[in-house]
């Protein structure tokens, strides 16, 4: 039977747990314990007191945890602190290969940060299999652990595996640059992999702690870390590419909104005191680049997320005759209570009050001032909450009549109403993260129509329902918001990403990286049956990625939770933009419903153009999981797919002068939704196609969904 999952994340000020039901989902408890910085087990002893006083208030037994997982800022704060280990660069190679690696010495000069440049030693290493003098100076020079790098190691590791292998045997850590990416540039697989090194023997001994005290406490569970890309990989990885658990704080929260709170088309805003972090999902993805570390790009994947300086504890700023901005300095910096959470009454009598949070900041912050002396801070919550736009069950609602008196001081300063001052400083707040989530609509090709704005964190409902309306984008607060990050950790999935220069990539070179990302994140604990490969093949630069995502145990996650036929139309007539009425279910599987609607541009240009089929797939929970414009729906048998699925490919190809480009094609099959868009070549399709298939009933139902390329 499925047990519990256990997910904690450890912030900057306290270490919050959560344990969810494996099934249903249903959050079952939260813990919140202070992080421990300062104790000599550092962060690891709060997660062991997280996890203890979770057990204890749930009344969870060791053997009830199916799984458990962690997220921790450790790594990036390391990084942004310049905290980092002595790193020796062993440089592989005579002749030109020796001149090439000699002049990564110039990483000494990148600055983690001001006055905290990267502390490196060079050797070179003429001979990998006589490598230990050169090690031998390395660890004279002070170096605590080992980067082995050899230009186009990627294409034979060898040597750099060879003196890899031999520091180990010397006593100090090791690693390749071959072991971080299978990408080509020298300059920034080695600058990955120093990163990488510099934070491992810290990484490391915190991993070895948290692990022997999950051991000590009877759990068996697999042990897993979020990755910075918005899955978890196991500890035993961890501790060879911990730089992967570098920005993964943001990383978390989009795992709970992905996963426990189903979005699958739109914008991830996760607020806290001070700021929020503003993320994508598109078609049931995290939107992920490579990372700036340092001011220089890496080879580190991690989630595309945007932060804006504004949170609920964010301070209002105003002059004598208009609001003037809101933050970035919060409520938290000035060591002020919210006056929205005030005891009914304390603010009888209160004075407006201009303050610099800090020494070298504005004087034009404002805060409250009773008659006793007391001050508190006029925030973006307390706005939201005097205007009334907070829910009722939200983490951030307060007493409206509290808030009203907080916000009416400053309205009587300025001459306006309570109404317009709280509507003026909520747009001033949530100004600037519109204008990024504009961007982030346009970047990545969301269907406007289709967007949801989902709020998370603690100050979640100060931001999302103002700016839902301000936009008039469909928005929710996430359930459970204030304990998103465990929650995403306790729910995410074992994530793997494999990245190959291949030039002009056969079909078989596609089908090698698709099935090394599948057996990693089966090495690490996936089931077998339940992993999801999404591939790209970017002919322009002749790269294969490969990411494949899965469970650590198969979840059969409680069908009562169906909703019946009406509702499903509602939901999809809602995501379409029509009438009730007007959507059809064009076919169905076992778990998954294809609608459709002919939908019209709004406007003139509606009026002269022909109306465009969109298809939303929907799950028997009623999610809307899939969409799709200008949609050709197919169903077959896999026995018949390989035929009847080569013709639809041939059908919709387009051809241009850049040559051919298959569809865009995504397969229902079973509980998956194979996403396969990210393929161009007709070939290299047809021949995933037959891996998604190959372990199917002839039998079994397909579904596909195929759009033309533009």
């Amino acid at each position: 039977m499925p047990g519990i999952r256990i997910g904690i994340d450890v912030g900057g000020t306290f270490t919050d747990a959560v344990a969810v039901d494996a099934t249903t989902f249903e959050l079952l408890g939260k813990v919140k314990v202070p992080t421990s910085h300062d104790h000599a087990d550092g962060v690891a002893h709060g997660i062991l007191a997280a996890l203890e006083k979770l057990r204890a208030e749930t009344g969870v037994g060791a053997e009830d945890v199916s799984f458990l997982a962690h997220g921790t800022t450790q790594a990036t704060n390391a990084l942004l602190e310049g905290d980092v280990a002595v790193v020796g660069i062993a440089g592989v190679g005579t002749g030109f290969d020796a001149w090439a690696t000699g002049r990564l010495r110039s990483l000494r000069k990148l600055e983690l940060a001001p006055g905290r440049p990267l502390p490196i030693r060079y050797a070179a290493v003429r001979d990998p299999a006589d490598c230990d003098r050169a090690l031998a100076g390395l660890r004279d020079a002070g170096a605590e652990v080992v980067v082995a790098v050899e230009p186009f190691s990627v294409d034979d590791p060898a040597g750099e595996r060879a003196v890899v292998d031999r520091s180990r045997s010397l006593g100090l850590p090791a690693t390749a640059t071959s072991d971080i990416t299978g990408l080509y540039g020298l300059a920034k697989r080695a600058r990955t992999a120093v990163l990488n090194a510099g934070i491992m023997p810290r990484m490391v001994e915190t991993a070895d702690l948290v692990d022997r005290s999950v051991a000590a406490a009877g759990i068996t569970a697999p042990l897993m870390v979020m990755r910075g890309d918005g899955g978890v990989m196991s500890v035993a990885e961890m501790r060879k590419r911990p730089l992967l658990t570098a920005l993964s704080g943001p990383a978390a929260g989009v795992a709970g909104a992905l996963m426990g709170d189903r979005l699958s088309e739109g914008v991830f805003l996760e607020t806290g005191g001070t700021s929020t972090d503003i993320s994508v999902v598109r078609r049931g993805k995290v939107q992920v680049r490579h990372a700036r570390l340092g001011g220089r790009e890496t080879y580190l994947p991690a989630l595309d997320v945007r932060t804006v300086g504004v949170g609920g504890g964010s301070l209002v700023r105003a002059s004598r005759h208009e609001v003037v901005d809101v933050g970035p300095r919060s409520a938290h910096i000035a060591g002020l209570p919210y006056a929205c959470f005030a005891a009914p009454g304390a603010l009888d009598g209160a004075v407006l009050v201009h303050l610099s949070p800090r020494p070298d900041d504005p004087a034009d912050y404002v805060a409250l001032e009773a008659p006793d002396g007391r001050r508190f801070a006029l925030t973006t919550t307390c706005a939201a909450n005097a205007l009334d736009v907070v829910p009722a069950d939200s983490y951030a609602k307060a007493d409206t009549g509290v808030a009203r008196a907080a916000v009416e001081v400053l309205a009587e300063a300025l001459g306006s109403s309570v109404e317009e001052t709280a509507r003026i400083v909520l747009r001033k707040a949530v100004g600037p993260v519109l204008a990024v989530v504009d961007e982030l609509v346009e970047a990545y090709g969301l269907d406007r129509g289709a967007v949801t704005l989902v709020g998370g964190g603690g100050g979640a409902a100060a931001v999302t329902p103002f700016l839902g309306a301000e936009s008039s984008l469909d928005w929710r607060i996430a359930a459970h918001s204030e304990v998103i990050s465990p929650l995403g950790a306790a729910l995410a999935l074992v994530r793997e990403s494999v990245e190959r220069i291949v030039p002009n990539p056969s079909h078989a070179d596609v089908l090698a990286v698709r099935a090394e990302a599948e057996a990693a994140v089966v090495a690490q604990g996936a089931d077998p049956a339940g992993v999801d490969v999404d591939v790209t093949v970017d002919p322009q630069r002749n790269l294969i990625r490969a990411v494949a995502t899965g469970a650590t145990e198969l979840r059969a996650k409680d069908r009562g939770g169906e909703v019946s036929e009406d509702d499903v139309r509602a939901a999809v007539a809602r995501s379409l933009g029509v009438a009730p009425g007007e959507p059809e279910e064009i076919t169905a599987t076992a778990h998954h419903a294809v609608w459709g609607a002919l939908v019209r541009r709004p406007g003139l240009l509606g009026r002269l153009v022909k109306p465009v089929r969109r298809v939303r797939v929907v799950d028997r929970e009623g999610v809307v999981r899939l969409h799709g414009t200008g949609a050709h729906v197919a169903s077959t048998t896999v026995g018949a797919a390989g035929q009847v699925l080569a013709a639809l490919v041939d059908e919709h190809t387009s051809h241009g002068d850049g040559g051919s480009r298959a569809p865009a094609l995504t397969l229902l099959v079973g509980p998956k939704i194979a996403d396969l868009s990210g393929v161009l070549d007709r070939d290299q399709l047809v021949a995933l196609i037959g891996a998604e298939l190959s372990s199917r009933t002839p039998e079994e139902p397909v579904v596909a969904i195929v759009e033309e390329r533009r």
